[in-house]
């Protein structure tokens, strides 16, 4: 039998040839994925400046990206179904060149300006018409690469898989590559020009592929499947098994993320450890010859998810490495174990793009549940510890339960137990009062024996992984019932991120942190207990004394009368609070529920008694800020840089202009930098000087003994020195000169891993 496509050519490859077919395809795998996974933070990184709200954008892409790569999957699907080998070829590298046609990235013209309402979707359109078509190609090729290679007859074709870890190496280095090489070294268009020209390679070498496949015998190809020829098709009850062991480790990656980020420790690209352990695991896997054997994951996820139940019982603000480190290793070994059962049910490579597209589909559904749905079903992390409790489903089926006299009386023991546990905690009885409070006292003792209750099932009872799965749901469900937080703590999430309002014991101060970060405080009772009465007196951050402070009354004594002030970044509301009569204060805030939070007079009084009539411009402020009229404000403060993901858009050399342009001609920017994992002082001055404004530091001693009162780093800027009053010629403020050897943040470019070198090297101030 002769393929249509060409004419055959006799004879099996040679040795040299199958090592020629190897590397070459080898090659082509691992740049697609190279250059899939940069293209995500370098198209991600260009939008920010146009739409802010780093976050939020983030979310979307991911979306867009997961939601296209199971298109790219499905296409190279339905190619491979056909029979002559040339089409599938042809087809592929004629949507590989028109993509090419497309590049540079760009975002697409009519698209710089959001509208009102619907902000999601018309994201979500924008990436689908800015780089929908190149990203769309390059999801594709994997699984369609591994199908070509298949039907070249080379030795390893009956089992590529292997090819899937070359993969998940070139996207774990462009990971890696990005913020440690990419991001320091080049601007955005540099990056740009080089992404495009290695789609020019990789067009050259999947061609080349392409050449190797048609001029490879036909008979191989013949006989490469002919050992498929009786593997049954997958049935659909394994295709749904499949796409669920996708979804629970890819939801769990967001999720733990999410978690690590809100409750342990707000860090700049903390995200790249859980995301780097997860493709390492696709490396791991799929090996020939598994470094980390399967059944060892097996007998290792238990204690796993026992580890978690243990962390997340005993809370995030305890040994930092230790927990943070926890955590990322219990995600591990869980995800080992997911994915290992994928490659343990792996099916013939006749079924090869088929399996992919489970795989895809279910990282899409994971990605969704934690990225999407669950901000917005949840007041908090709630998908941690619900998909910690379904990756007790992904064992395999066990086989005979050891003891099995006793098994049968586990589900009436379990009930009884949860209830004994849970039932304490919705009634307002003595007895009750009194078990609850034993279960304060001991309940990282009780939580954890009865995650460890879970592992002896798996472990020692070989128990149906139903009741693994219900035990972990038990403890998981008290750690909600008893929390660990001192005090009392209520939070509000938003697509922006999980918002705690700590109410402090005896109800003495409510604290605003998001995440770790504190973004407010208000003190609510005096020292002998009595309520505070009168206007709120601003603290943490804003009290009188601090860089703050200092800055807004000498521009006040400055101008000798009321003045103007814009404020980016609301969060508790407490400098409304440092407002005076006739003055005008203008606030601009992106999350509305930080605005709902700072209205309630539950939780903070800031506005209800400064600023009542307060109605803040809702936005990116790098958007709305900019439709302000000229030449208007005393002073603008930008009061954004507290947290993990700081909104490097706001930190530009082109939004500096933006701020200077609404100044009047004696105005100033104030510009808060207080971070404890990014040194940001140096990047507020090179971007003033870049606009031709003179800066001044303040760093305050740390030594406080106040309580919920911070030390503040702040930068003023202004275009000359009698513009900034007094602040010029005190000893705690410092006039300071850009540095030559530290290169300008632009909308081209930014570094933060040079910021947090440079906290680590000087450590925090």
């Amino acid at each position: 039998m002769t393929s249509p496509d060409m004419p055959a050519v006799t004879g099996k490859p040679s040795a040299s040839r199958n090592r020629l077919i190897l590397i070459v395809y080898t090659a082509a795998i691992f740049v697609s994925a190279l250059l899939l996974f940069s293209v995500q933070p370098l198209f991600t990184k260009m939008v920010l400046p146009r739409l802010g709200g780093s976050p939020a954008v983030w979310s979307v892409a991911m979306v867009f990206f997961q939601s296209l790569l199971l298109a790219g999957y499905a296409y190279a699907h339905y190619l491979m179904q056909m029979r002559n080998r040339a089409i599938p070829v042809a087809v592929h590298l004629v949507l590989l060149v028109v993509a090419l046609l497309t590049l540079p990235l760009s975002i697409a013209s009519g698209w710089g300006e959001p509208p009102s309402s619907g902000y999601a979707f018309w994201l979500l359109g924008l990436f689908v018409v800015s780089i929908g078509l190149p990203f769309f190609a390059l999801a594709a090729n994997n699984p369609l690469l591994q199908a070509w290679f298949v039907r070249t007859g080379h030795p390893n074709g009956p089992d590529p898989y292997f090819l899937y870890a070359s993969s998940n190496i070139g996207s774990f280095l462009a990971l890696l590559s990005y913020p440690v090489l990419l991001e320091p070294m080049f601007t955005l268009r540099t990056q740009n020009l080089i992404w495009t020209g290695g789609y020019g390679v990789l067009i050259v070498l999947i061609a080349s592929c392409g050449v190797l496949l048609l001029r490879s015998p036909a008979m191989a190809a013949v006989d490469t499947l002919a050992g498929d020829s009786d593997a049954p098709a997958p049935a659909w009850i394994l295709r749904a098994r499949w796409i669920f062991l996708a979804a629970v480790p890819s939801g769990l990656l967001i999720a733990v993320t999410a978690h690590i980020s809100t409750d342990v420790a707000a860090a700049p690209l903390l995200w790249v450890l859980p995301l780097s352990l997860y493709l390492l695991t696709w490396v791991l896997v799929f090996q020939s010859r598994p470094l980390l054997p399967h059944r060892w994951m097996l007998m290792a996820q238990p204690l796993a998810i026992t580890g978690v139940i243990v962390l997340l019982a005993i809370g995030g603000e305890q040994n930092l490495l230790l927990t943070l480190g926890g955590h990322l290793l219990c995600f591990f070994i869980i995800a080992m174990a997911c994915h290992g059962e994928l490659a343990r049910t792996r099916p013939a490579a006749k079924y090869l793009t088929g399996f992919y597209v489970a795989l895809s589909f279910g990282g899409m559904v994971g990605g969704l549940f934690a990225g999407l749905i669950a901000p917005f079903t949840f007041s908090w992390v709630a998908e941690y510890p619900i998909l910690l409790a379904l990756a007790a489903l992904c064992r395999p089926p066990g086989g005979a339960e050891r003891l099995p006299r006793w098994s049968g009386w586990y589900w009436p023991f379990l009930a009884v137990l949860a209830l004994a546990l849970i039932a304490p905690s919705w009634s307002d009885g003595t007895l009750a009062s009194k078990i609850m409070a034993w279960l304060d006292d001991n309940r990282v003792w009780v939580i954890g024996a009865v995650g460890l209750l879970s592992a002896v099932l798996a472990l020692g009872l070989n128990a149906n992984r139903w009741k693994i799965f219900a035990t972990v749901a038990v403890a998981l469900v008290l750690i909600r019932a008893y929390p660990s937080d001192d005090g009392r703590v209520e939070t509000v999430r938003s697509f922006f991120g999980v918002h705690k309002i700590v109410v402090t014991p005896h109800g003495q101060y409510h604290v605003l942190m998001h995440g770790t970060t504190i973004h407010g405080a208000q003190k609510f009772q005096n020292d002998d207990g009595t309520p505070v009465t009168g206007r709120p007196e601003p603290i943490s951050y804003y009290h009188k004394d601090g860089g703050i402070g200092q800055a807004i009354t000498a521009i006040r004594e400055r101008k000798g009368g009321p003045i103007r002030v814009a404020v980016i970044g609301l969060g508790a509301g407490t400098l409304t609070c440092a407002s005076e009569p006739g003055e005008n204060w203008k606030f601009f805030e992106i999350d509305q529920s930080m605005v709902d939070t700072a209205r309630d007079p539950r939780y903070f009084t800031f506005i209800r008694n400064c600023e009542p009539d307060l109605k803040p411009v809702m936005g990116d402020a790098r958007l709305t800020f900019a439709k302000e009229p000229d030449g208007i404000y005393d002073l603008i403060i930008v009061d954004a840089y507290s947290s993990d993901a700081i909104p490097i858009h706001l930190a530009t050399r082109e939004a500096m202009a933006i701020y200077k342009a609404k100044l009047v001609p004696q105005g100033a920017v104030l510009m808060h930098v207080s971070n404890r994992h990014l040194e940001l002082a140096s990047v507020v001055v090179g971007i003033a000087e870049a606009n031709d404004l003179k800066s001044w530091v303040y760093s305050e001693d740390s030594n406080r003994d106040s309580e919920y009162i911070f030390p503040t780093s702040v930068v003023v800027s202004a275009r000359e020195e009698a513009d900034v009053g007094k602040l010029a010629s005190s000893d705690v403020w410092e006039q300071t000169a850009a540095d030559k050897q530290q290169r300008i943040w632009t909308d081209d470019y930014s570094n933060v891993l040079g910021a947090v070198y440079r906290r680590l090297r000087d450590g925090e101030q």
